[in-house]
């Protein structure tokens, strides 16, 4: 009986799930593992590092001056889902060597800015122009060092960030995309200031660096790159509390601060393998876990109620920290607002009328109702659905109510069509799509009004044209 008992015992260990996998194999899956996760904590700040690699790497532009776009932009900017219906600046800002940087923001006199201020994380500290902190009336925008307790001058709008680096958009306004009206909004923008609080007694000229005709490509790398980008960010910024759980879990990819990132070939393959299926696990929730505006809708929220809340509070609340639904959000934008739905609001579709994706080949129309709730304009723009950038090679991203030749119905309404060909006689309202590809729209509403949010105004979902051009 003794023997019977100790020959069940040492089966059981045998066939214990513990030896199903080789010491080999275990580091291997945990490093792929911990690399999915990774992918899915640390995107926003890979997007940004991709951004800001981009401007050192592609342009004459430098931290803490201005980069900026004096065009609309076009598809050479692929950063995710931008507005090609407003002058683009972007400012990136680093304290770490030489303190409190100032944003210094003009009145909205002879033009108005639409502006975010972002941490490394993406994280909004405020927003700027009329519908920001300064409501209109210009303001000096401080953005101060993690654990600063310098003194905080009269006069300014002090910032308290926990990261070093971060940036600003700002959007210069535009009244049409006439040659006038877009050197008007250029000439405002250049009215932006930049420069360390310790020479504002005599601030230095900002340099701006125009990058209209680079190929200015973050979209997200989903391949070994992406660690680099991670591990820049890991070594320059210091560890939030609320991220220290990483610490190991960076550890199991090579990743670990003051040490050099230099994964093997075979970790490679696994990082590779992780990244991947991070993309898959982020396209997949993109997919099918968009929220609807409208009951019923194919339009959707641009990022989820939750994760915006969350945002807001700094990701400081007792019970919340949306990490996935971060990923989902940085995985196809970028920039932080403090205050959605005052200065912009958006609303995204994947899918027609008909629950089927968009189909560059085939086309569609949006009639857009009169009455916009809108007190600047309204925009529709097509991105390639996969990159979640502007289509590449296409003459034009979007049409908007800034557009002069836009027609109009008898009611008001204005048809917009989109398709690799204009249906005859739209020309004015047709928005270019690649026939190879598939594409995702986003509808985007400045200064919105309470009828949106009210939702006695709806936009209806987009339908496909039963006979093509």
């Amino acid at each position: 009986m003794r023997a019977v008992l100790i020959a069940l015992i040492a089966s059981a260990f045998i066939s214990s799930p513990a030896t199903a996998f080789t010491p080999r194999e275990l580091a291997d899956r945990t490093t792929e593992r911990r690399a999915v996760e990774a992918v899915i904590w640390g995107i926003p700040v890979v997007n940004y590092d991709l951004m800001l690699q981009e401007m050192l790497t592609k342009t004459k532009g430098k931290v803490n001056e201005i980069l900026y776009w004096s065009r609309p932009l076009d598809w050479h900017n692929q950063t995710l889902t931008p507005n090609p219906d407003a002058i683009y600046l972007m400012a990136f800002t680093n304290t770490k060597d030489i303190g409190p940087v100032v944003i210094e923001v003009p009145p909205a006199e002879g033009g108005s800015i639409n502006g975010n201020i972002v941490n490394v994380w993406q994280m909004a500290l405020e927003d700027a122009g009329p519908s920001g902190a300064d409501q209109g009336k210009g303001g000096k925008y401080l953005v101060l060092p993690p654990d600063y307790t310098g003194k905080i001058p009269e006069g300014y709008i002090p910032l308290h960030s926990d990261t070093f680096g971060g940036y600003a958009l700002m959007r210069s306004n535009l009244a049409s995309h006439s040659d006038a009206d877009i050197a008007k909004s250029v000439e405002y923008a250049k009215r932006l200031k930049v420069y360390p609080l310790s020479q504002a007694a005599n601030p230095p000229e900002t340099i701006f660096t125009d990058a209209k005709d680079v190929v200015f490509d973050s979209t997200i790398r989903y391949d070994a790159s992406f660690f680099k980008s991670l591990d820049r960010v890991v070594q320059s910024e210091p560890w939030l509390p609320r991220d220290r759980a990483m610490i190991d879990q960076l550890k199991s990819v090579g990743i670990e601060k003051g040490k050099s990132f230099a994964p093997t070939a075979p970790m490679i393959k696994q990082l590779e393998a992780g990244v991947q299926e991070g993309r898959e696990w982020l396209e997949e929730r993109y997919d099918t876990g968009l929220i609807p505006f409208y009951e019923k809708s194919r339009w959707n929220y641009a990022g989820s109620p939750e994760l915006v809340k969350s945002a807001q509070a700094s990701y400081d609340e007792p019970n919340s920290y949306p990490v996935d639904l971060r990923g989902v959000a940085y995985s196809y934008a970028f920039v932080g607002l403090k205050r959605m739905g005052t200065g912009q609001f958006y609303l995204m579709s994947i899918k027609d009328k008909e629950g089927n994706s968009f189909d560059g080949s085939k086309t569609y129309k949006l009639t857009v109702p009169a009455n916009v709730p809108v007190q600047q304009y309204w925009s529709l723009t097509a991105y390639d659905r996969e990159t979640h950038a502007l289509i590449r090679n296409m003459p034009r991203a979007s049409r908007s109510s800034q557009v002069a030749e836009l027609k109009k119905n008898a009611d008001g309404s204005v048809d917009i069509f989109l398709g690799p060909k204009a249906p005859e006689g739209e020309d004015a309202n047709w928005i270019p799509t690649d026939d190879q590809r598939r594409f995702e729209l986003m509808f985007r509403l400045y200064a919105p009004t309470k009828a949106l949010f009210e939702k006695t105004w709806v936009l209806p979902d987009v339908e496909k044209v039963a006979h093509q051009p």
